[in-house]
């Protein structure tokens, strides 16, 4: 009995927030194995353990190559990282529960719901397994199609693994790869493009949205969340596209002397991966500063909801738009696709945005007293982190201890997301107190 009280002097967020850091815990442990490298000497334990977040927390960010300092044991390690920190600690913990039939309490399954982000209790497990027999089939369907694709250049044994860990690292939104720089030899390959794009793009979206698309046929039937984000997302990747083709269209660095569809492919590419996926055809250390800064703001932006990705969310970001127009154009209320959005979300999406560019300039600060790089390498390294999508200027590996550390701690906040680290920090007031209201000048 007394176990269980104090158990439940443990709010979710704070569960969710410990059980992220034993995970990375217990993969830096894992990855500092002597088995784990392929020379058979561990690495120093801080590069195990940025690796393990930067796994766990599907960023992607590395500070030694994974092909040439870890093993197949290593690999294995980091690929089940990923997995386990894109589907949520919950939501595995759930697989177990289910597979060795041992019954989910209530407790558990508000656990889980915190984990999804979703706002209703019923029907959380039953949303699990269909989290967990998409995520199977989305994955399957991808490493399959990589494999066949990469058999004629890597063998059908060597094409299998890589399909496989390219299209859980592509799902989850992690950005791992196997190759030597990212997937810049593939940039007008069309199948690798298209395939690697898709399952971040997908993954990116959210578990509860996908499985409501795979229900619902009409638009008008649809949940505004579910409108939100897709509308979001379809803006976002085709501004972001034409954008990064204007911007490095005479750059000869990145898309100078590039064929007219090559250009569009790998600026296409490079719109969505900072949705935080991490994958580049481009080498971005050579990309223009305004370039560099626009993918900044995509990167902060993120996926959506309930997904593999990070960033605010872009339903935060369209709720902070939808919230200046209405304000602006004399609205006392925020309103979307002919729906009120409520007070407290409003709040949320300003507490969320506010809490991410502190943790965000105080990692770049770090960065900057360190002297690891430019202001805009640092920016562009803190977010990228924050935001959990794993691109990088190229200054990662030389970055001092205390900025490595900086930055574990930048991608465990984004991982376990803003508000929710907020809540497990700080005790929650019960109770509602009205105070008198005063006037005060703004702006």
């Amino acid at each position: 009995m007394n176990g269980e009280t104090e158990r439940r002097e443990l709010n979710p967020p704070q569960v969710l927030a410990i059980g992220f850091a034993a995970l990375v815990l217990v993969g830096a442990v894992l990855l500092h194995l002597p088995i784990a490298s392929t020379t058979g000497k561990p690495i120093s334990f801080l590069d195990a353990l940025f690796t393990a977040t930067s796994a766990s927390a599907v960023t992607g960010l590395v500070v030694v190559h994974t092909r040439d300092t870890f093993s197949l044991f290593g690999e294995l390690v980091i690929m089940i990282l990923i997995q386990i920190g894109g589907l949520g600690l919950m939501t595995v913990a759930t697989l177990v529960f289910l597979t060795t039939g041992r019954r989910i309490t209530l407790w558990q399954r508000i656990i889980i719901q915190e984990s999804l982000g979703q706002y209703r209790l019923g029907g959380i497990v039953r949303l699990v397994k269909a989290v967990l027999i998409f995520t199977a089939l989305v994955e399957g369907t991808g490493a399959l199609i990589l494999a066949w694709h990469w058999a004629p250049l890597l063998g059908w044994g060597r094409a299998l693994y890589y399909g496989l860990f390219h299209a859980v690292s592509a799902f989850d939104n992690a950005g791992f790869d196997l190759f030597t720089s990212s997937l810049t030899e593939f940039r007008a390959d069309l199948v690798v493009n298209l395939v690697v794009s898709g399952l971040f793009i997908i993954g990116g979206l959210g578990f509860a949205v996908v499985t409501e698309l795979t229900q619902i046929r009409r638009w008008r039937h649809i949940s505004l969340h579910t409108k939100m984000v897709l509308a979001t997302t379809a803006v976002l990747i085709g501004a972001g596209t034409l954008v990064i083709l204007v911007l490095e269209w005479n750059n000869p660095a990145t898309l100078a002397g590039l064929p007219l569809g090559e250009k569009v492919l790998a600026s296409y590419f490079q719109a969505v991966t900072p949705r935080t996926a991490g994958f580049n055809t481009l080498p971005i250390g050579q990309m223009r500063e305004a370039t560099l800064l626009f993918i900044i703001m995509l990167m902060f932006i993120g996926a959506s909801p309930g997904s593999t990705g990070g960033g605010i969310k872009t339903t935060t970001f369209a709720t902070l738009l939808a919230t200046v127009f209405c304000l602006v154009s004399g609205r006392e209320e925020t309103s979307v696709f002919g729906r009120r959005l409520g007070t407290l979300v409003v709040f949320r999406a300003m507490a969320i945005a506010v809490i991410s560019m502190g943790i965000i300039a105080a990692a770049t600060l770090v960065l900057l007293v360190n002297g690891d790089g430019t202001l805009a390498q640092a920016l562009f390294e803190s977010t990228s982190a924050f935001g959990t999508v794993g691109l990088s200027t190229g200054i990662t590996p030389e970055l001092a201890a205390s900025s490595k550390l900086a930055l574990i701690l930048t991608m465990f906040a984004g991982r376990v997301g803003p508000l929710t680290l907020a809540f497990a920090l700080m005790q929650r007031a019960h109770g509602k107190v009205r105070l008198p209201e005063e006037k005060i000048m703004v702006g």
